[in-house]
C-alpha cells in the first residue's frame, strides 16, 4: 500500500470538494404520504373519539398539527423531532403509570413504532381538507390523454436540430433569453457515454470522435454506444431503482432473494434488445400468462414477474391475513408509483386525500394482486413463490431426483423386511407376532432406521435444486371488501375488481371471474390512450437524461406533484414515444441529438439571471456521476474493470439467512465486475453506495437524491478502494518508457478525457518534487511509486473526475 498522504493535503482535498451546496433533501410529499398512511388511521381509530371536535378530555385535541402542540392540561402532546419528550409518545408506550393511551389498551408495537417515527421525521400533519383546486380533483391534467401538439415557432431557425428544440427554445426565446452554446466535443462524448453506459470513454474513442469532422460524427457515437452492452447494464439500472430490486428481503427476516439476479439480467437484455416498453410492462404484470414461442421467451417471461414478487415481506408476521393484505398493498403501491406515478396505497384505509382514488378504487386493484399467488405459504419463516424454469436440464435434474428418493425407499423397505425377518426369527415359537415388528428391533436397528428414514425427509423436505426464478402466478380468484381503516377483521363492502375510475383515456374493463385479471390489468396500462403509462415513463428517462422530469417529482404525477415545465414536450413526446412502437433507443436519440442536450454547461449571463435554476433548459445541468458510476469509472481508469456479464452474485443459498445486526454477515463486495454485479442488501447497502446517495431498495426511486456531505469527500480521499485505484493507474503510467510529462498528460487523459495544459503538467511535476521529498520511504523506487499514487490519488479525489459538464 502506498504512504499516506499528510493531514494538510487530506485537509486540502476536503476544501476542494467541499465547496458545493447541499443538493436534494427528502421531499414533503414522502412526509404526507407517511402520516396519511401510517398515522392519521391510528389517530382517527384510537384517538380522536376522545381528543377530536366533540370531546376534548384534558383539554387536549389530537385532530391537527396546531392543536397538538398547542397541547392540553398537561402541555404540549408533541414535540416534533423528539419522541422522548413527546408526551403522546409516552402515553401510547404506557412509559408512565399516571398517563396510559389509550384507556382500552396498549396500541399494537407496530402502531407505536409508526407513531414514534412520525415524529422523528417532523410531525408533518396535513390538513383533513385541501382548496377544492388542490384536492380529489378528477380533472387534473395528468388524468387525461397527452394532447396532439404542433411543433412551435422559433425565430432562430437554425438551432433545432431534434422536434424538441422547437419546444425548448420556444420558451427561452419567450423569456427573452439564448440558450448555451454547444459543448466542445471533449466534454459531450464524456458526458454521453456516461449518460449511456455508466462508463467513461477510452481514449481511443475520444481521438476518434475529435478527428471525425462529419455532420453526423456525435449520432454515430449515439448509436455505437446503444449498441454496447453496457448501455442495457446502466440504463438497466435506471429501472432497477424504479423496481426495488434487492437480493435480499429486508424487513424482519433479512434472507436471500437466491434467484432475483435472473430479473436483473432480464431487466439488462430487455433494455439491449430495444423491447418495446408497452411489452416490457405487460411482461412483469403478467408474463406468466402469455403464449410462447420458445423456451427462451418462456423463462424471460416468467422472470420478468418478479417484479410484483421482489417486493420486502414481514415474513415473521403471525397474522396472516394482515400479512397478505400487506404484500397485496405492496404489490399495489408498486404498481401505481412505477407505471402511474401515485400514491395509490394510501387508498388503503380511507379515500386518497389529494387523488380521486377512493378506497373501492384501491379495494378493486387489490382484488387482482389477492387473485395472485405471491406466496406459498404464510407460515413463519413465509415462502414466497417460485417458478421452476422448464428445460431439458431441468427434467434430467428431476429425473435424477426422483431415481434417488426412489433408491432411498427401496433401501428402507429392503432394510426393514430383513430387520423383520431377524425380529421374526428372534421370537419363540408361541410368541404372538406384533402389529409393528419395530418395537422388537434391538436399538442399534432402530437408530439405523430412523437415521434412514430422517435423511430421506430431508431429501425429500430440500426438493431438486432445480432452475428456479422469483415470480407470481394464479390464484383463487376473488373480490375484496374494503378494509374499514385498513383493518383485515372489519369489512365494509364488497368492491368488484376495477381500475380507478378517475382515469380516463383508456377503456375500461370487465373482469373475467375465471381469471385474476392480471393481464387485462396490464393491457389497460399500455392502452395508448392512457394517460399515466407512456407519459410518466417519458418523464422518467428526461430525468435520467437531464437531471430533472419536464415534471420534477418523477414518482408523484397527482395533486400534490408538480406541474409540468413544458407539458406541450411533454405531450408531444409521449406520442411519439407510442408511435415509434415504444422504443427507448429511439427515444434517446430524440433526446440525444438535440441541441438542447448537446448545449455547454455554462450559460448566458442574462439566462442564468432570468433562469438560475435552469427550468428553462438553456444550459446543461452539471451533474455529479451516480454511486455506481464513480465505481466502475474508477475501476475503468485504473485497468481493473472486469466486463462479465450477468450471473448470480450472492455466495449463500436461496432463502439462505444473509445479514442481520448483531451476528450474520455474509455480503461480500470484493469484486471488480460492474456495480450492477455487486449484492443489494437491504438494510446493509455497500458503504460507498450509500455515501453517494444510492436509493432505498426497498421502495419505488425514480428520482435519486445528489447530496454534497463531507463523508463523500473522505470516501474520495481515505477509501482504500480509491487509493488501490490510483496505485493501479501509477503502476501502469510508470511502466511505459516515457518522460514524466508525457506520464502525466497520460494520466490526465485517462482520468479526465482531456489532455493536460502546459500549467497543469508544470504543477504537477513540482508536486511530484514536493511529495517525494515528504514521504519516508527511503527506496527510491519505492519512493516513486508513492508519489505518483499520490498525484493520481490527487486527480481521482477532484470534482473534475466526478462531475459531468
Amino acid at each position: 500500500m502506498m504512504g499516506k498522504p499528510s493531514v494538510a493535503f487530506v485537509a486540502c482535498f476536503f476544501l476542494i470538494d467541499m465547496g458545493r451546496p447541499v443538493l436534494g433533501v427528502e421531499p414533503a410529499s414522502a412526509d404526507v404520504e407517511f402520516f396519511e398512511k401510517q398515522v392519521r388511521p391510528v389517530l382517527v381509530e384510537h384517538c380522536h373519539k376522545c381528543h377530536g371536535a366533540t370531546k376534548q378530555w384534558a383539554g387536549l385535541r389530537l385532530d391537527s398539527r396546531e392543536a397538538m402542540l398547542k397541547g392540553g392540561d398537561n402541555g404540549p402532546a408533541i414535540v416534533p423531532g423528539n419522541p422522548d419528550a413527546s408526551l403522546l409518545i409516552r402515553a401510547v408506550k404506557h412509559a408512565d403509570d399516571n398517563l396510559k393511551m389509550p384507556e382500552n389498551g396498549k396500541l399494537a408495537d407496530g402502531l407505536i413504532a409508526s407513531l414514534v417515527r412520525w415524529v422523528e421525521r417532523g410531525a408533518v400533519y396535513p390538513a383533513g381538507s385541501l382548496p377544492a383546486a388542490r384536492s380529489r380533483d378528477p380533472n387534473h391534467w395528468s388524468f387525461h390523454p397527452p394532447a396532439a401538439q404542433s411543433l412551435p415557432v422559433v425565430k432562430d431557425v437554425a438551432w433545432p436540430q431534434s422536434p424538441i428544440d422547437h419546444f425548448i427554445l420556444a420558451k427561452l426565446e419567450a423569456a427573452q433569453v439564448a440558450p448555451a452554446v454547444q459543448a466542445d466535443k471533449r466534454a459531450l462524448i464524456r458526458r454521453v457515454t456516461f449518460d449511456l453506459t455508466g462508463l467513461p470513454p477510452a481514449p481511443s474513442e475520444i481521438a476518434s470522435f475529435l478527428a471525425d469532422d462529419r455532420p453526423e460524427a456525435f449520432a454515430i457515437v449515439v448509436d455505437r454506444l446503444l449498441d454496447s452492452p453496457a448501455y442495457g447494464e446502466h440504463w438497466g439500472r435506471h429501472w432497477l431503482d424504479v423496481a426495488r430490486y434487492a437480493d435480499s428481503n429486508g424487513l424482519d427476516e433479512n434472507i436471500a432473494h437466491g434467484n432475483a439476479w435472473r430479473y436483473r439480467d432480464y431487466v439488462v437484455a430487455s433494455i439491449n434488445q430495444d423491447k418495446p416498453f408497452d411489452r416490457f410492462v405487460v411482461e412483469q404484470i403478467a408474463g406468466d400468462l402469455l403464449p410462447f414461442d420458445n423456451e427462451p421467451q418462456q423463462h424471460a417471461q416468467l422472470i420478468a414477474t418478479t417484479f410484483l414478487s421482489i417486493g420486502p415481506k414481514v415474513l415473521a408476521e403471525v397474522d396472516q391475513p394482515k400479512m397478505r393484505m400487506d404484500i397485496v398493498d405492496e404489490q399495489i403501491d408498486a404498481v401505481g408509483r412505477v407505471f402511474l406515478g401515485l400514491t395509490l396505497g394510501c387508498a388503503r384505509c380511507h379515500d386518497h386525500k389529494f387523488d380521486p382514488i377512493s378506497a373501492a378504487d384501491y379495494y378493486g386493484l387489490a382484488g387482482v394482486f389477492k387473485s395472485t399467488k405471491t406466496m406459498d405459504s404464510y407460515i413463519k419463516v413465509a415462502k414466497w413463490h417460485e417458478h421452476t424454469l422448464p428445460s431439458a436440464e431441468t427434467t434430467k435434474l428431476q429425473a435424477a431426483f426422483d431415481a434417488d428418493i426412489a433408491v432411498r425407499k427401496q433401501a428402507i423397505a429392503d432394510f426393514v423386511t430383513k430387520a423383520d425377518q431377524l425380529a421374526k426369527e428372534g421370537l419363540a415359537a408361541d410368541a404372538t407376532v406384533p402389529e409393528k415388528l419395530e418395537t422388537l428391533y434391538p436399538e442399534a436397528t432402530k437408530a439405523e432406521l430412523a437415521k434412514l428414514r430422517e435423511q430421506l425427509a430431508t431429501v425429500e423436505r430440500t426438493g431438486p435444486d432445480l432452475p428456479s426464478t422469483m415470480g407470481v402466478t394464479e390464484d383463487e380468484v376473488v373480490d375484496v371488501a374494503i378494509h374499514l381503516r385498513g383493518d383485515t377483521q372489519k369489512l365494509g363492502d364488497i368492491v368488484p375488481r376495477h381500475t380507478p375510475v378517475a382515469i380516463a383515456g383508456a377503456a375500461p374493463l370487465e373482469f373475467s371471474p375465471k381469471a385474476s385479471g392480471r393481464q387485462q390489468l396490464a393491457q389497460w396500462l399500455v392502452d395508448p390512450n392512457h394517460p399515466l403509462t407512456a407519459r410518466v415513463f417519458v418523464n422518467r428517462v428526461w430525468r435520467w437524461r437531464f437531471g430533472r422530469g419536464l415534471v420534477r417529482t418523477t414518482d408523484n404525477f397527482g395533486l400534490l406533484g408538480e406541474s409540468p415545465s413544458h407539458p406541450e414536450l411533454l405531450d408531444w413526446l409521449t406520442q411519439r414515444f407510442i408511435a415509434d412502437g415504444w422504443s427507448l433507443k429511439s427515444l434517446h436519440r430524440l433526446m440525444l441529438n438535440s441541441s438542447t442536450y448537446q448545449q455547454a454547461s455554462v450559460p448566458h449571463p442574462k439566462t442564468l439571471e432570468v433562469d438560475p435554476e435552469n427550468r428553462l433548459l438553456g444550459r446543461f445541468s452539471i451533474r455529479r456521476l451516480g454511486a455506481e458510476e464513480v465505481r466502475d469509472a474508477l475501476l475503468a481508469v485504473s485497468g481493473q474493470l472486469d466486463p462479465t456479464i450477468g450471473g448470480p452474485v450472492l455466495k449463500v443459498k436461496n432463502r439462505g439467512y444473509l445479514f442481520d445486526h448483531t451476528s450474520i454477515d455474509l455480503t461480500d463486495y470484493t469484486s471488480n465486475r460492474r456495480s450492477l454485479y455487486l449484492p443489494v442488501i437491504r438494510n446493509h447497502i455497500y458503504d460507498l453506495f450509500q455515501l453517494l446517495d444510492f436509493p432505498d431498495p426497498a421502495v419505488p426511486t425514480g428520482d435519486r437524491a445528489t447530496s454534497t456531505v463531507a463523508p463523500q469527500a473522505l470516501l474520495m480521499m481515505n477509501s482504500d478502494f480509491v487509493m488501490q485505484s490510483a496505485d493501479q493507474i501509477a503502476e501502469r503510467a510508470l511502466a511505459e518508457p516515457k518522460s514524466t510529462p508525457e506520464r502525466i498528460s497520460t494520466i490526465v487523459s485517462t482520468i479526465y478525457g482531456r489532455e493536460a495544459t502546459d500549467a497543469e503538467i508544470e504543477a504537477h511535476q513540482q508536486f511530484l518534487i514536493g511529495i517525494e521529498q515528504a514521504l519516508a520511504e527511503t527506496d527510491a523506487a519505492k519512493r516513486t511509486q508513492q508519489a505518483w499514487s499520490v498525484l493520481c490519488h490527487t486527480l481521482l479525489a477532484s470534482n473534475e473526475f466526478i462531475y459531468l459538464k
